[in-house]
């Protein structure tokens, strides 16, 4: 079974379509990536944090021991920090139970807050606070060189007690809004806005161009106590240098991209471009008076059903070719011979009218107006067949029965006498009455010239509707039986018949959708006409 040829507006809103993913395609995955650099930035924070919560916890019960020899660490917690808000208390888990943070910053759905406010002046600070941030000032401080990361610890009432930048004058970040959040056992991660007065780091540098800071601020929990919280950030690497940094995978992407646009391309020339081309040379050759051939590959329906058009055309017109050329050549014959005559006739009287008998003389000017009668006759029929080439079926209709009693009436009074039956009152077709009346007129007469006495008419079906001419002449030979709806071809040219009232007929149905046949049935000769019915 033959592939369905796609249709042109398809390809073309295909292409069109794909055409346009590609940019949203490629911003889509900026957007994407950007958004990826922020959250592996956030996560890095997280995991550097779970460490140095871990170990400011273990330095803080590690000092309760000291400062409170003699009592059970779990019991000196209890009176040490603050207790977490019960909405951000985490329930028992097993031991073997995973409790990852999950990383949710973005910068389309976030919103980026501005820089950090200053430090503000420090409170008292707890000896145990303060020595277990003397205890990870030096993890800070070796971590950073490695991490790049700012990392401040804080102990439970928000004054700093470490940091990576090594110093000891304790300041206070409760001003900081991610601060007060985390002392009351919240996990929080926020977007800062990064102001710098230094020019844009190169693509190579360590250093990092983006806008934004993330900041992650994490409680050091210890059961439902707060001891403190750690407060990271990060800039995250920006787009550029992410870019820079993968250029030969996204070199890869910017090849697939090509290798799409050609395969679009080629795709495109395949099912339009080329076909249409191949159209071009087909018209070409039936210019050139050669026969065309459908395309094999016609790449679209459009252009499949095109194909199959110029085929048609083309043989249409070789058909009407051919017959222009023999309907010329048939009319030349049937001009000339009375043409002929009738010089030759008008030459013997003027070259022998003195000579020529009254009767002689009438013999040849009757014969000069036959065969006027004969030419105009020839001509009148020739527009009629001229007129039923070019009709062409409308919404026109009528009743047959009507119009063959109207045929009938008029040979009725030329002294004709023709038989109707019809099996309804009323059957109509579509075609014009008028056309009707042609068709029937010229079966009619074609009856009374070559046929018998006895002509019938008989009207039958409803869809298609049948109308039947038969008489009882002598009947046709099967030589001439075969050549009946030919122009000009006629068995009563002596009678003054021309051959082309069939034709006329032949047309004139053709051209509304219906036939026209010769039937022979015993003694009888019928030609009947099929044509289709219409609504009444």
């Amino acid at each position: 079974m033959a592939r369905r040829p796609l249709q042109i507006r398809n390809v073309l809103l295909v292409t069109n379509l794909v055409v346009l993913a590609l940019p949203l395609l490629g911003l889509f995955g900026m957007r994407f990536y950007e958004t990826e650099l922020i959250r592996r930035t956030e996560t890095e924070l997280y995991a550097q944090g779970a460490f140095i919560t871990a170990a400011y916890r273990a330095a803080v019960r590690a000092e309760l021991q000291v400062a409170y020899p003699g009592t059970p660490v779990e019991t000196a917690l209890d009176g040490f920090g603050r207790r977490a808000a019960d909405e951000w208390l985490v329930e028992e888990f097993p031991d073997d139970e995973l409790r990852p943070i999950p990383a949710t910053l973005t910068r389309r759905r976030d919103r980026v807050a501005p820089p950090a406010p200053p430090p503000g002046a420090p409170g008292p600070v707890d000896p145990v606070s303060r020595a277990a941030g003397l205890y990870v000032t030096p993890i800070l401080l070796e971590g950073k060189n490695i991490t790049l990361a700012g990392i401040r610890v804080v102990d439970f009432n928000g004054n700093e007690v470490a940091n990576t930048r090594g110093d000891r004058e304790g300041v206070s970040l409760l001003s900081w809004d991610e601060v007060p959040r985390a002392l009351q056992g919240e996990v929080v991660s926020q977007l800062r806005e990064r102001r710098s007065d230094e020019p844009p780091p190169s693509l190579t540098s360590r250093s990092r161009g983006t806008r934004v800071r993330v900041f992650v601020a994490m409680p050091i929990l210890a059961g439902d106590r707060v001891l403190g919280a750690v407060v990271l950030s990060r800039t995250p690497i920006s787009l550029s240098q992410a870019l820079y940094n993968n250029r030969w995978p996204f070199a890869a992407a910017a090849g697939a991209l090509l290798v799409v646009v050609l395969a679009l391309s080629w795709f495109t020339s395949r099912t339009i471009a080329r076909p249409i081309s191949a159209l071009v040379g087909e018209a070409d050759r039936i210019r050139r008076g050669e026969t065309p051939t459908a395309l094999a590959r016609p790449g679209t329906a459009e252009a499949d059903r095109l194909s199959a058009a110029l085929v048609r055309m083309a043989g249409e017109l070789r058909d009407r070719e051919e017959y222009i050329r023999t309907f010329a050549k048939s009319v030349s014959h049937e001009f000339k011979t009375p043409l002929t005559s009738m010089r030759g006739s008008i030459e013997l009287l003027q070259d022998h009218w003195d000579s020529m008998s009254e009767e002689e003389r009438g013999r040849f000017l009757d014969l000069i107006e036959s065969e006027r009668n004969r030419l105009e006759r020839l001509v009148s029929r020739l527009l009629d067949l001229a007129r039923a080439d070019v009709v062409r079926p409308g919404d026109d209709h009528c009743d047959a029965v009507t119009v063959a009693s109207e045929v009938v009436s008029h040979h009725a009074d030329l002294g004709k006498q023709i038989a109707l039956s019809a099996d309804r009152e009323h059957c109509p077709v579509a075609m014009d009455a008028a056309v009707l009346d042609t068709v029937v007129s010229a079966l009619v007469t074609n009856a009374i010239q070559h046929g018998g006495p006895d002509v019938r008419i008989e009207i039958t079906g409803d869809d298609p509707v049948c109308i039947s001419v038969s008489d009882d002449g002598a009947g046709i030979s099967d030589a001439n039986a075969a050549r009946v709806f030919e122009e000009f071809f006629t068995t009563d040219r002596a009678g003054g018949g021309t051959g082309v009232g069939l034709a006329i007929v032949k047309t004139l149905c053709e051209s509304h959708g219906g036939s026209v046949r010769l039937e022979r049935d015993g003694g009888r000769t019928r030609f009947a006409v099929q044509l289709p019915g219409a609504e009444p």
